[in-house]
């Protein structure tokens, strides 16, 4: 049975201070889930994260990891990096991380190979653009983003992957995909990973969606049948909102 999963993506937000206090707020909150909670602080607070949390079910994971496993990558992160501090799980391919840097769908599929490699599980993130919703191409969109970054991995591989369906026009703008929306897309991702590889996969892959999900549209959005969670973005930055999203699921 394939997991639920409520993942906070803290983006550029938090420094040390401000990420202890979250993070001890989390953990007095939690409630019980049989739900994965996982939250993804900035690089720089990772470490005091894994310590924070070392008690604790709330898993740390990364919101990004370079395709190398080292060289003259300045600035970058290594899977092995990620690895030795206990951060297991990294967020690929965000729609912030292909539309401010330039992280085309082959450079994702090295990303993706190499967090493999490495055991490290992956948070694959893909959707349309507005104009690709309002032309009717977004079928076509999101078909073309898993092929060209997931489609050549042996069917092995997909237990070690986790889906992340954003309607890019739906991401810190205040607008949501409706819940029948999210279903829409989520049973069509769905299909279209059973005709590349088969049922078991695709029944097997958690799908999120990510887009603007708040406490009062969590437990709609988390009801319908092909949504297996969300990727959140503001609301993972206020405890008592986030953890009311874990509660919808």
């Amino acid at each position: 049975m394939r997991s639920k999963i409520v993942a906070g993506n803290w983006k550029m937000n938090k420094n040390l201070a401000d990420t202890e206090t979250l993070l001890a707020e989390l953990s007095a909150k939690l409630p019980d889930t049989n739900a994965e909670v996982m939250v993804s602080p900035t690089y720089v607070n990772l470490v005091g994260a894994t310590r924070a949390l070392e008690n604790s079910t709330i898993e740390v994971i990364a919101q990004n990891m370079h395709f190398a496993e080292s060289g003259a990558f300045t600035g970058e992160i290594s899977a092995d990096m990620l690895l030795g501090i206990g951060v297991n799980t990294a967020i690929i391919g965000h729609s912030e991380r292909r539309a401010y840097f330039g992280e085309t769908d082959a450079i994702l599929a090295k990303k993706v190979a190499t967090a493999l490699s490495k055991n490290i599980r992956t948070m694959f993130c893909f959707g349309e653009e507005l104009e690709d919703r309002q032309s009717g191409n977004h079928f076509k969109v999101v078909e073309s983003q898993l092929k060209n970054a997931l489609f050549s991995l042996n069917a092995s591989a997909w237990s070690s992957i986790v889906l992340a369906y954003e309607p890019v026009w739906a991401i810190g703008t205040g607008e949501t995909a409706s819940p029948e929306q999210a279903q829409e897309m989520h049973a069509f991702i769905r299909k279209t990973i059973a005709e590349q590889y088969n049922t078991d996969v695709a029944d097997g892959v958690s799908i999120l969606y990510g887009g603007s999900v708040k406490p009062g549209n969590a437990a709609e959005i988390f009801s319908k049948p092909d949504v297996d969670g969300g990727l959140i973005g503001g609301a993972s930055l206020v405890a008592d909102d986030f953890v009311a999203i874990i509660k919808a699921i």
